[in-house]
């Protein structure tokens, strides 16, 4: 079974420095039919200004991932990490008993354009840690590159849950295929591009719920070149 999230059915604010969309509830947006899917919690995809960012805030007990699509976006943390995450990289935060951030755009002409991803714990209370890496392009082109699993996987960012998170990049008629392990599940996000997931059309910023499928083919569709996340879950 694919259950289809437009972008348009998703949660939007306009904060003038900050252009938002949430596809499961968050802050100011509340869905009880959209709270999340299995373990995967958030994905915000966000629009930064130039010179504009999030101030010093906290987190606990999430696995957060930050993957920048366009821009840069400079890190700092109470763990001491200061870093600036660009398309290509994975950065991973577990908040575990607690951590206070900020996220600054430093350009003065450039936005940056990224998502962040939340994932609940496996347990509460774990120790706080960082983790940054790099993927290029020609491992994600044409195929499903692991980029964050709980056992850091070939080379992927380590997560404290049960789920793997794929990056693919397809070009006009490229195919990716995934199988799933009885009882798993699956959600897709279109970060940019058009694919087709089973039939299915999806666009820039569609999501798809996946359950009860043994595997799953990713098309791409369209000029350009399409880039999806899939998300393999408990």
């Amino acid at each position: 079974m694919i259950q289809v999230r437009k972008a348009n059915e998703r949660g939007h604010f306009d904060h003038g420095w900050l252009n938002t969309y949430h596809t499961f509830s968050f802050s100011d947006y509340f869905d009880p039919a959209h709270m999340g899917f299995r373990s995967l919690r958030v994905i915000n995809e966000d629009f930064v200004e130039p010179g504009m960012g999030f101030g010093t805030h906290g987190h606990h007990d999430m696995e957060i991932l930050t993957y920048v699509l366009e821009g840069e976006l400079a890190h700092k943390d109470s763990m001491g990490n200061g870093s600036t995450i660009v398309p290509g990289e994975v950065q991973r935060m577990s908040a575990g008993t607690g951590v206070r951030h900020s996220e600054f755009n430093h350009s003065k002409a450039d936005r940056v354009h990224l998502l962040q991803i939340w994932l609940l714990p496996e347990k509460d209370g774990i120790k706080p840690s960082y983790e940054q890496k790099f993927f290029a392009d020609d491992e994600k082109r044409g195929r499903l590159r692991l980029i964050a699993s709980p056992a850091a996987d070939d080379g992927s960012v380590k997560i404290h849950q049960d789920a793997r998170v794929y990056a693919t990049l397809l070009a006009e008629g490229e195919s990716a295929e995934h199988k799933f392990e009885a009882g798993r599940h699956g959600w897709v996000h279109v970060a940019r591009g058009e694919v087709s997931v089973e039939g299915k059309p999806l666009k820039t910023g569609d999501g798809a719920a996946i359950s009860d499928e043994e595997k799953i083919t990713l098309i791409g569709v369209g000029t350009g070149t399409a880039e999806v996340l899939l998300f393999d879950l408990a």
